[in-house]
């Protein structure tokens, strides 16, 4: 492995797992979304996966109209590279999860590989206490709801961004996930470079264990080769310490509070940006250095900010 590598950072900045009543600094709004993605990016991150909510009540949307609020803004003040997500929540259908990609057509759009149970239910552990009256359902109601993600879901949302050249963040939550991008690679519906985003400690998928850790690369490296880029998710706590092991088996990574809202134990993040500089910290302790906005590009062979709906 290199020294002096480009590491690409993405920054997750606001999901659709956490509730609003679970941290102050939990992005909610237009103008909050485009703030963190902004200060995302001025922190060190090359790649901005973004969700929205609705500014009354904080619950995750898949209206076009809310992502028009923040998409330009963002675009007008950084070269980040944006990335849409096609997963929504949980509790929306394909054809809603799907819309602001076919609007807006993006450079990158992430995609799950596959349907699972989602577990939210225990945050109910820690947060008892909620502002909006959908927070505590939406949590409870987690322990009977599947992530529909099927092979004609997959293959739909696929053909459907074909035409647009959008290429995808490839969510991988299991070991399973990966023989299904293998799949869609076969049938020719994935193109190399894959940009493999391996997921760890949600409830539903793959552990938060070195050894899941270690499993999971070798399995990508065995099926995939030299044709994958490989990115570390560690969901809350692991966030960090997966990350750092990843970083030092050659992956990149990924932070933000969709999928961890802390910064050290007990203490909540103040900000997005607080944990890339956290993880350019290790990225740069282990001497390498954080990719650019145009190397993430080039590296993942994407069409290029001029070639977006937005």
């Amino acid at each position: 492995m290199s020294k002096n590598r480009p590491v690409i950072i993405t920054c997750a900045v606001t999901g659709a797992i956490h509730t609003p009543s679970m941290s102050p600094h939990l992005p909610i709004t237009a103008q909050e979304i485009a703030d963190a993605a902004i200060g995302a990016a001025e922190a060190g991150a090359a790649i901005v996966h973004l969700h929205a909510r609705d500014p009354i009540d904080g619950r995750p949307s898949q209206d076009p109209a809310l992502f028009a609020e923040f998409l330009p803004h963002i675009k007008a003040a950084s070269d980040v590279v944006i990335n849409i997500t096609t997963g929504g929540a949980p509790t929306m259908g394909v054809e809603e999860r799907l819309q602001p990609v076919m609007q807006f057509k993006p450079e990158l759009a992430s995609l799950n590989m596959g349907s699972m149970n989602f577990g939210l239910y225990e945050m109910l552990n820690r947060f008892t206490e909620f502002k909006h009256d959908w927070e505590r359902p939406y949590l409870e109601e987690s322990d009977d709801r599947i992530f529909r993600n099927t092979f004609r879901d997959i293959t739909h949302i696929l053909n459907s961004c074909a035409e647009n050249r959008t290429r995808f963040e490839i969510e991988c939550y299991d070991i399973g996930h990966l023989y299904t991008a293998a799949h869609f690679l076969e049938r020719g519906l994935l193109k190399p470079p894959l940009f493999i985003q391996s997921v760890f400690g949600l409830r539903g998928g793959i552990g938060g264990h070195p050894e899941d850790l270690a499993h999971m690369r070798r399995t990508a490296d065995r099926l995939f080769g030299d044709d994958y880029v490989w990115s570390i998710l560690g969901a809350g706590r692991g966030q960090i310490p997966l990350a750092t092991m990843g970083l030092s088996m050659g992956s990149n990574a990924r932070v933000g509070l969709e999928d961890s809202l802390w910064d050290g134990p007990g203490k909540l993040a103040a900000s997005n940006a607080d944990q890339v500089r956290r993880i350019r910290t290790v990225i740069e302790a282990l001497g390498h250095r954080v990719a650019t906005p145009d190397e993430a590009r080039e590296i993942l062979g994407l069409k290029g900010r001029d070639q977006v709906n937005f």
